[in-house]
C-alpha cells in the first residue's frame, strides 16, 4: 500500500508516540497555539540523523527563541531512541515506535531493513514539518533518502522570516 504525501496547508494529523523521557507519551502535532518543528529521523543506524540531530541540538535555543516547540520522532524501540538521547545529549523531546500507520498518515517513505544491524524492522525516512499554531503544516519536507533534507539554518531563517510577516502557506496552487 503506497502512502499519500501530506499537501502543505493541510492539518498535521496529530498522533501519540512513546517518549523516552519515563515512558511517557509526547503528543505530536496537535494544535497547541504555538508553532512546531517535527523531525522524523531514521533511527539509531543512521549517522546522518546523529548528525543532523546533533545540529538540532545546538541550534535548539535559537529555534526555541523563534517561538517554535520541538519534537523528534522514530519508530526505534525505546531502547535505542534512550541509547542515542543518552550518548548523544539531546535535550529536545524525542519519541520513538512510531508506527506504520502512522508513517503512513503523514505520508512518509518507508523502508525495509538491508540487513539486521540496520534497523529490527520498517522505518520511516527523514521528514521535517513545521507546523502552524492551528495546526497547518506551513512547510513540509519528506524525504526518502538520508542524504537529503533541510538545512537547519536556512531552515530557520525561512520560518523567523515567515513567522513576522506572517506568511502564507506557499506551495497551494494544484
Amino acid at each position: 500500500m503506497k502512502s499519500q504525501k501530506i499537501d502543505a496547508g493541510a492539518i498535521f494529523p496529530p498522533f501519540s508516540a512513546v517518549s523516552v523521557e519515563e515512558g511517557t507519551t509526547l503528543d505530536i502535532g496537535a494544535a497547541s497555539g504555538k508553532w512546531q518543528l517535527v523531525v522524523v529521523y531514521r533511527g539509531k543506524h543512521c549517522p546522518r540523523c546523529k548528525k543532523y540531530l546533533n545540529t538540532l541540538e545546538q541550534m535548539q535555543s535559537e529555534w526555541v527563541d523563534a517561538g517554535l516547540d520541538i519534537m523528534v520522532v522514530s519508530a526505534d524501540s525505546r531502547e535505542k531512541a534512550e541509547a542515542d538521547v543518552a550518548e548523544f545529549g539531546w535535550t529536545f523531546p524525542v519519541a520513538c515506535e512510531l508506527p506504520e500507520s502512522e508513517m503512513r498518515k503523514l505520508g512518509l517513505y518507508i523502508s525495509d531493513p538491508i540487513n539486521e544491524s540496520e534497523a529490527d524492522g520498517r522505518f520511516a525516512e527523514p521528514a521535517v514539518f513545521c507546523i502552524r499554531p492551528d495546526g497547518g503544516l506551513q512547510i513540509v519536507s519528506i524525504s526518502n533518502s538520508p542524504a537529503a533534507r533541510p538545512d537547519l539554518a536556512e531552515l530557520l531563517s525561512g520560518m523567523v522570516f515567515n513567522i513576522k510577516n506572517d506568511r502564507p502557506v506557499r506551495g497551494m496552487v494544484i
